[in-house]
């Protein structure tokens, strides 16, 4: 997504309930190496028995302010989305592997590979991190590209789901850092109280060949889509997404202004009612992507008052990060 612009909201809600073909970047760059106290699966994690940083990590989702794993990713994805440009983005997904031209193939299997280098590469950022939230949404968009990768030789529209998957879990790990970088998430962290610690973690499991989220739809995948839906189709947010997101606070005009005060409770309740869908999954890798994003928007509208460009991050990375739920629920469901 371009920086600025109405485009810039408008992406990030809207590519929550439709089909994402696309892993769009922030070019990001990372100078804090350290773990953090207050995010993304609790902070606060100790030195484990192992090559995994995050391997102690057992406690509450919140906002993450610092990741050591950001620089790293930044020319990972940055390559990816340079393959993706040439020509794959502009494709049918709906057209099988049987009626593609020589040239569309040349362009699917330039993706195929370029997905399995990204993900093959993400793999020790996914033991850096000291974050097990992110460790995890390393684990799908690796497991979703090398199963996209899979896919071509036989690939047919329903395929692309996973492209989707590897490509929301992308996002929301490139929104988490910009959030980082750019200090917007250390300046916002404090905003929102921290959640109750979860009644149990995912295992860590096999980090160089991670496992998808599920097969077959969770229990939330019937309300996710509705429950997302609930703020994209209010006319308060359609009002306030067409603003532009680069004027900060104190520069809004009038109406601008009144539409962001109007949009505020309704993101506040979509948070409450992801919040409560989120405790409907036995799954806690489900349970810690939908917390994650409940924090950031619940973080996002409290720093509306004072909102400084920045915080297009934040808002960000709080709308992917369900999606990654939602787009999976619909690969397990075709």
């Amino acid at each position: 997504p371009k920086k600025g612009g109405a485009g810039k909201w408008a992406i990030g809600a809207v590519s929550l309930v439709a089909v994402i073909a696309v892993t769009a970047v922030v070019a990001v760059s990372c100078t804090k190496n350290s773990g953090d106290s207050n995010g993304g699966g609790g902070g606060g994690t100790s030195a484990a028995p192992s090559d995994v940083a995050s391997a102690n990590d057992k406690g509450p989702v919140g906002i993450i302010t610092e990741d050591p794993s950001c620089a790293p990713w930044t020319p990972i994805t940055n390559t990816l989305a340079g393959v993706e440009g040439n020509g794959w983005l502009q494709r049918d997904p709906s057209i099988p592997v049987g009626a593609w031209t020589p040239e569309a193939r040349v362009q699917y299997e330039a993706v195929g590979k370029a997905m399995r280098n990204a993900a093959d590469q993400a793999v020790p950022l996914s033991k850096m991190t000291t974050h097990r939230v992110m460790r995890e949404m390393y684990g799908q968009f690796i497991a979703y590209s090398r199963a996209y990768a899979d896919s071509l030789i036989t690939y047919t529209a329903v395929d692309d789901h996973l492209a989707s998957v590897a490509s929301t879990a992308s996002l929301v790990i490139t929104y988490v850092c910009g959030a980082v970088i750019s200090g917007a998430a250390e300046a916002r962290a404090s905003l929102v109280s921290a959640q109750a610690p979860p009644a149990s973690v995912a295992p860590i499991g096999d980090l160089s060949n991670p496992q998808r989220l599920f097969d077959t739809p969770d229990p939330v995948c019937s309300e996710l889509s509705p429950t997302l839906q609930q703020l994209l189709q209010n006319p308060a947010f359609k009002n306030w997404v067409n603003g532009d997101p680069s004027i900060p606070a104190a520069s809004l005009p009038p109406d601008q202004q009144a539409f962001a005060d109007a949009v505020a409770p309704v993101m506040t309740s979509t948070a409450d009612a992801l919040e409560k869908l989120a405790k409907k999954s036995s799954n806690p890798m489900v349970q810690d992507f939908i917390q994650l994003g409940v924090q950031y928007r619940r973080t996002f509208v409290q720093a509306l008052a004072t909102y400084q460009a920045n915080d297009q991050d934040i808002y960000l990375a709080g709308q992917y990060a369900p999606g990654v739920v939602s787009m999976a629920c619909r690969y397990a469901a075709s």
